[in-house]
């Protein structure tokens, strides 16, 4: 594909994306901002959060995934629709009773101060690597295919990148994510359908074949039944339901989407949709994993050693101008969606959180404004400055592990918020941080060495419910008598 088509492309998306905000964010303020004045249809969020659940990773890296754990993933998935479950009827009854803006501000109201500070802080160290992560992986095949073309260092790509962000964000907020979230839905399953369709033609097949061919290859397995292995089914299944609990339910991020419905009925039909329609939406990404390997396999295509670069070469290079121009808009769609939320998020939970802002009855509505904007900017640097990082780290297992190391950050927040709903313990708060310390350094260790402590066990992503554990253990300890 030529680097002109790929740029071209590019910006006619980004203009679609502007011309949706400047609809969409007229007479806006910061309530439009941070909750989309309460008057978010629930099944634009519903069928919006699709893409914003599945993210650049999901895009890129699930269907790379298959070459090395099949479909247990799926396994992982009928987990969510407990934890979707979870989250409308548990979570999300609590956040509209208080009335919630920031869903941390709970912690501050059921613990105190520093348990408050130590969520607000944990979502946003997390969230910042996650979303620098996500968008390092996405604005890099850019990098690659287009701007290297051109000699432009990746510095101004993503500086580019994150300023048309920061410009069509800046003033509708939430209010204008809900709205360009359903164009990158749309586009990310439209370039996964239309790259599958392309496979059967390239391989003079016609879909029911490459079905069965897929379901009779190693590819197709989602029950793993040995207890040690990592992708043991039981395992996938547990770590789905509080996968999902955490990363949605406990995610300013997420939560923020679904604060914005109408009513507590609007959100949890949202939710309980969205559970269940993620289930044929990621079965849809492995099946496409897998196509791509057959089609690797049959070409004589080698498959490459990052198995994340697999569906961006076979749909660049070996399917054709159309497949590349499909999955170039794809790919920026998933890197819209996951960044732009994610800086009103980061926003939203500063300014409410460390600011105040909400509190204030002393500022006027305009000074709110500017300073939000203000923080909407240095959050936005702080991204710009942690993607750059990655880019000159360059090594992708220290990214992989920083972005799991930002995965125990959700760990403190589950067993924060399990402990507050389910005792009438009180805790000495200023303790606090420092069991949401211990507990991800505890699991950290366990991690590294549960094969020789636990007789060849190792850890998947169950080690989140024991991160949990620990932290309500930990509070526990520290309730006041």
């Amino acid at each position: 594909m030529s680097p002109h088509l790929i740029l071209l492309v590019f910006l006619s998306y980004t203009v679609l994306l502007f011309a949706v905000s400047f609809v969409t964010s007229r007479k806006a303020d910061n309530q439009s901002f941070f909750v989309g004045n309460k008057k978010s249809p629930w099944f634009v969020v519903a069928y919006g959060m699709i893409g914003a659940s599945l993210s650049g990773v999901t895009f890129i890296s699930v269907p790379g995934w298959v070459g090395k754990t099949q479909f247990s993933y799926m396994m992982v998935v009928f987990g969510y629709i407990i934890g979707y479950y979870t989250i409308a009827y548990v979570l999300l009854p609590m956040y509209y009773k208080l009335k919630l803006t920031s869903i941390y501000t709970y912690l501050n109201m059921r613990f105190g101060f520093w348990s408050y500070k130590t969520g607000s802080f944990y979502f946003l160290l997390s969230r910042i690597i996650g979303a620098s992560f996500r968008m390092f992986l996405v604005v890099n095949v850019l990098q690659i295919f287009v701007f290297d073309e051109w000699n432009i260092p990746f510095a101004f790509t993503i500086s580019l990148f994150i300023v048309l962000i920061w410009l069509y964000t800046f003033k509708g907020g939430i209010k204008t994510i809900v709205w360009t979230d359903t164009l990158q839905t749309t586009f990310m399953l439209l370039s996964v359908a239309i790259s599958v369709f392309l496979i059967v033609r390239a391989l003079n097949i016609d879909f029911g074949t490459l079905v069965n061919m897929v379901a009779d290859s190693n590819y197709s397995k989602i029950v793993y039944t040995d207890w040690h292995s990592k992708l043991f089914f039981g395992k996938q299944f547990i770590s789905g339901a509080f996968i999902a609990i955490v990363m949605t339910g406990l995610d300013q991020d997420m939560m923020q989407k679904n604060l914005s419905c109408r009513t507590i009925e609007d959100s949890q039909k949202n939710v309980i949709t969205l559970s269940w329609v993620l289930v044929p939406v990621n079965l849809i990404f492995l099946f496409l994993g897998a196509s791509l390997f057959i089609f690797a396999e049959k070409t004589g295509i080698t498959i490459p050693e990052l198995t994340d670069n697999l569906f961006p070469t076979i749909a660049v290079k070996h399917l054709g101008a159309f497949a590349g121009i499909t999955f170039i808009i794809g790919l920026i769609a998933a890197a819209y969606s996951s960044a732009d939320s994610a800086l009103t998020a980061l926003t939203t939970s500063f300014s409410v959180d460390f600011l105040g802002m909400e509190r204030r009855k002393d500022v006027s509505e305009k000074t709110k404004i500017r300073i939000r904007t203000y923080v909407h900017l240095g959050i936005s640097l702080i991204v710009l400055l942690t993607v750059i990082l990655f880019r000159e780290i360059n090594d992708q297992a220290v990214i992989a592990k920083l972005f799991t190391i930002a995965g125990y950050t959700y760990g403190p927040l589950l067993g924060m918020f399990s402990f507050g709903l389910f005792t009438n313990y009180k805790v000495k708060d200023k303790l606090v941080p420092v069991v949401a310390v211990l507990s991800p350094v505890i699991c950290y260790l366990l991690s590294a060495f549960s094969e020789q402590l636990f007789n060849g066990y190792k850890f998947g992503f169950e080690l989140l419910v024991v991160n949990g554990l620990l932290t309500f253990s930990g509070l526990y300890l520290i309730v006041k008598k």
